[in-house]
């Protein structure tokens, strides 16, 4: 087996390309040890690795962050904890349905319209160009002129995503959507 790696926009994050699927659908991120040994074998495994504190799931790729040591230290053991547990055919995820969730949602019942429109620019526009940095961006809500959004896998610390918020999301958004003022991160 052969995985690539990447680096991301974030030199706190590495992404992982196994070539094969990690999640069917959705995305996943793990920000401690406990929630990985509930929710993903995959995640519980890159976590015990000293020196990772966040483990994030996309399509075909796994982002994993660090503190403290060099990736040229922490690279073979996540590279052998991911074939490890691929050779294994162990699932990714403990059951079913355990793709994490970004939260709720908050906006005025008239803004749907906006907001729908919003979410489609998202995701046909930021969220592809964002997981091939290995992260992930989503809607968190829209409240007086502002979009909020939460920022995972590479995105979340990345010393760029200031910039990519306020230069790209926020100029793409005020372009297609004048009502948005301003985007923020949650």
């Amino acid at each position: 087996m052969f995985i690539q790696t990447e680096v991301t926009p974030n030199p706190a994050t590495l992404k992982f390309l196994p070539g094969r699927v990690v999640l069917e659908e959705g995305t996943a991120e793990f920000l401690s040890p406990d929630d990985a040994a509930e929710r993903s074998p995959l995640a519980a495994r890159l976590m015990a690795v000293p020196g990772v504190t966040a483990v994030f799931f996309g399509y075909d790729f796994v982002t994993v962050s660090k503190d403290g040591p060099e990736w040229q230290h922490l690279k073979p053991a996540i590279l052998a904890g991911l074939m490890e547990h691929f050779m294994s055919d162990q699932p990714t995820m403990a059951q079913a349905g355990a793709v994490s969730d970004s939260g709720e949602e908050f906006f005025e019942e008239g803004d749907a319209a906006l907001v729908t429109t919003i979410k489609e620019l998202l995701d046909t526009r930021v969220r592809p160009a964002v997981a091939q940095d290995g992260g992930d961006i989503t809607f968190r809500g829209f409240r007086e002129g502002t979009v909020y959004l939460n920022m995972r896998g590479s995105c979340a610390g990345c010393p760029s995503s200031t910039a990519t918020l306020k230069h790209g999301i926020q100029n793409l958004l005020r372009h297609f959507v004048p009502e948005v003022e301003s985007v923020e991160a949650i």
